[in-house]
């Protein structure tokens, strides 16, 4: 077994482990490979490199000729990937960044959500597509867009993302097991975070997720944002102010159910996104609960990406442009005056 493995542990013993992040994506992929040999995995350099993040460690010694790499070609290894779907496999394709999804917008947006319709309801398309995003990477403005909200106009593909060890473990198998196909977003930054993992366990198809209970704000966020309003809600529960913090998990659907309960008990939101505003999942929330009549202690506010900046390769800029842990305390500050 592979050292990798190793660290992940089993999937029969279910038990609460410290892993992290990247070796949560590893044990979830390898937890479907071996429960259902339908599963393939598939991506550039996924093998025997094991990824070029090093999730993939391992995979290809574990499943020969069930870990596949491809050519440069993500329209065509996506278009291979849904022929393979609608003819009785279940494959998993790595995007190696999310700044390449639309190299494959064909298959992703003409072919893959529509194929069940067009069919008739006679084809099923159990496909799932890691994508890899983030800044803090320093790689650039090509390769640090997340991009999770880029697809969300297109019914027939659900999106998913993982802001915790946890939720990259969960929330893949989930993906991986929906007999729709699934866009999953992870995060690059958070490829060395440790969280606990429970081995066995698969997330809630279209589920939010508490990751801290409070009564005086209700912080909903994604990826990398989540862990940066945690720690921002840890520092203000030393001033007195108790934070609520949603990892939104999936985009689409998106849980409103547990927004509102939350919103119920502290009557303020924000939303942190790594990205921009404008046409992304925060802004649905905030557009579908205005709608609805929502009543608002204070207005919502968002932290985002500013609408007109790329993220730079300058380690300074990159930091200064992405919300950090005091820009979002310093919001829920301004809600709770």
């Amino acid at each position: 077994m592979s050292t990798q493995a190793e660290r992940a542990g089993t999937a029969e013993d279910g038990e609460v482990a410290e892993l992290t992040y990247r070796d949560a994506v590893n044990a979830a992929l390898r937890d479907e490979l071996s429960s259902d040999a339908a599963v393939y995995f598939m991506g550039e350099d996924v093998g025997m490199a094991g990824g070029v993040f090093k999730t993939n460690e391992g995979l290809a010694e574990d499943f020969p000729g069930r870990v596949i790499n491809t050519p440069i070609c993500e329209n065509g290894f996506l278009g291979v990937a849904l022929g393979m779907a609608v003819t009785g496999l279940r494959p998993v394709v790595e995007i190696m960044f999310s700044d390449f999804l639309p190299t494959g917008a064909d298959a992703l947006v003409n072919e893959i959500p529509k194929f069940r319709y067009m069919s008739g309801g006679q084809c099923e398309v159990p496909l799932t597509i890691r994508s890899i995003g983030g800044g803090t990477g320093r790689f650039g403005t090509q390769h640090s867009a997340t991009g999770e909200s880029w697809f969300l106009q297109l019914p027939g593909l659900y999106v998913a993302s993982a802001g915790s060890a946890g939720a990259a473990y969960e929330v893949l198998r989930a993906a991986i097991r929906n007999r729709n196909p699934v866009l999953f977003f992870e995060h690059k930054g958070l490829y060395g975070r440790k969280g606990p993992v429970r081995r066995g366990s698969v997330g809630e198809f279209g589920k939010a997720e508490v990751a801290r209970e409070g009564s005086d704000v209700t912080v909903l966020a994604t990826l990398l944002m989540v862990d940066r309003a945690l720690a921002a809600a840890r520092e203000l529960a030393e001033e007195g102010v108790d934070v609520e913090v949603i990892d939104m998990r999936w985009l689409r659907p998106l849980d409103l159910d547990t927004v509102r309960a939350s919103l119920d008990r502290t009557g303020r939101l924000l939303v942190v996104e790594e990205q921009v505003h404008a046409g992304g999942w925060g802004a649905t929330v905030i557009s579908r609960l205005a709608t609805e009549g929502r009543e608002w202690a204070r207005p919502p506010r968002a932290l985002s990406l500013s609408d007109e900046l790329l993220i730079p390769y300058s380690p300074p800029l990159e930091d200064a442009s992405i919300p950090a842990v005091d820009r979002v305390a310093g919001a829920v500050r301004e809600l709770v005056r």
